[in-house]
């Protein structure tokens, strides 16, 4: 049985664990073209000016048990303890400056290593789309583009994204450039909210 998890949004306290993965996917993967990690202080910028200007952003919480061992001199005791982990987290930002893109959001997933398998992304990606489609804050918007680097090494990534909805758009060959090796990316998009179907109200 997989451990719970919840869905919340993002907070202060959250930044060194989504710093931690974050990292491992700018060392270890193609995820991000990003080739330096940034500093705690750093994604907690980044994301809190994104909530500011609008933007959602989620983590994923689960639980893990460890185990604690108390001893008296009569006994030894086994006890667990359950304790909340962030496995993930996403995020949605401006697509582009222009402002006849502010319907349209680029958006991000982000997995921790141990926890994926697990139905985390889905989860994630999930709430980060109803969000989005939503009217008021956080929402309001009308389309989602994914950006996926290297598609042939993130096949978990495209696979998600197929079964959230999102169609292959298009593809920018030998866009970047990491590991020693030119990098295609993937872009995918679907429509959140009322789409195309009515004018904006604003």
């Amino acid at each position: 049985m997989h451990p719970k998890t919840t869905i919340r949004p993002y907070c202060h306290a959250d930044a060194d664990a989504i710093t931690a993965i974050y990292a491992d996917a700018v060392l270890h993967t193609t995820a991000t073209y990003e080739e330096t990690p940034p500093t705690s202080a750093e994604m907690h910028r980044r994301l809190s000016a994104l909530i500011d200007a609008g933007f959602p952003c989620f983590v994923a919480e689960t639980e893990i048990e460890t185990a604690t061992e108390t001893e008296s001199e009569t006994e030894q005791s086994h006890n667990t303890e359950v304790l909340p982990v962030v496995a993930g987290y996403t995020y949605a930002g401006p697509f582009r400056p222009r402002p006849a893109y502010r319907f349209t959001v680029e958006h991000s997933v982000y997995v921790a290593h141990h926890q994926r398998g697990r139905g985390v992304g889905r989860l994630l990606l999930e709430a980060l789309v109803a969000q989005c489609g939503r009217s008021g804050g956080g929402g309001g918007f009308r389309q989602m583009v994914g950006v996926i680097g290297e598609p042939q090494a993130n096949r978990a990534s495209v696979a998600l994204h197929e079964r959230m909805g999102f169609r292959e758009v298009g593809r920018i060959e030998g866009s970047g450039y990491k590991f020693g090796r030119w990098l295609d990316t993937l872009l995918v998009q679907r429509a959140v909210g009322d789409g195309v179907a009515r004018p904006p109200e604003t």
